[in-house]
């Protein structure tokens, strides 16, 4: 009799463990699978989340000319940089002023021309002031501006035009890009030469204050 209840005893110790070691197991595995649900989790950014000092550089370049004075306004106030890209680059050959057949030559002569944006649009949401610079093509804004000013709202965002030209005046191209947009606050723009110094740069914004 003794051992039978010897028997019995050991048997129920050792299902009551086995019970208990399964039990553990579980909760082991509930709390892996949800930390893998945590961390596998997505995480992304809003489209066009920006720095968070409310400031932008929208620049067009070819040469090379306009984005070095866009790089250096954006290294002085801290901006983040947007640059404009021709859906079909623009080549030498295209920019060349003197062929009355060139590409620019007929965009320029045509003001109605807008060339298509490749770069990927962007929010301009949480900006208040846009520094947007660009060339001097025939006296004016090359066209691809054009389409840029038409395609956003700027309501409630300050707009500050700069050039680069090696003769030309900006003229009334910041004026024709606040016509065409029809939204924005426009200040009066700014010429540089394309070798302007991070001083001569600072100056005018520091004068804008």
């Amino acid at each position: 009799m003794k051992k039978i209840l010897t028997i019995l005893l050991t048997l129920c110790l050792a299902i009551g463990l086995a019970a208990c070691g399964g039990g553990s197991n579980s909760d082991e595995t509930a709390e892996t699978n949800t930390e893998s649900v945590a961390t596998e989790e997505p995480t992304s950014e809003a489209e066009g989340d920006n720095s968070g000092n409310g400031t932008l550089v929208v620049y067009f370049s070819v040469t090379g000319n306009t984005r070095g004075v866009a790089e250096k306004i954006a290294d002085i106030t801290g901006a983040d940089v947007y640059e404009i890209k021709a859906a079909e680059e623009y080549t030498s050959e295209d920019i060349d002023y003197n062929n009355e057949d060139s590409r620019t030559t007929h965009e320029q002569n045509d003001s109605s021309a807008r060339p298509e944006i490749g770069s990927d649009k962007i929010s301009l949401e949480g900006y208040q002031t846009i520094y947007i610079g660009y060339p001097i093509w025939w006296g004016q804004e090359p066209r691809i501006m054009d389409t840029f000013a038409e395609s956003y709202d700027f309501d409630g965002i300050t707009m500050i035009p700069f050039c680069t030209s090696g003769s030309s005046d900006i003229g009334e191209s910041g004026q024709n890009l606040a016509d065409l947009a029809g939204s924005g606050n426009w200040l009066e723009g700014k010429r540089f030469d394309g070798s302007a110094s991070e001083d001569e740069v600072r100056t005018w914004i520091d004068g804008l204050q």
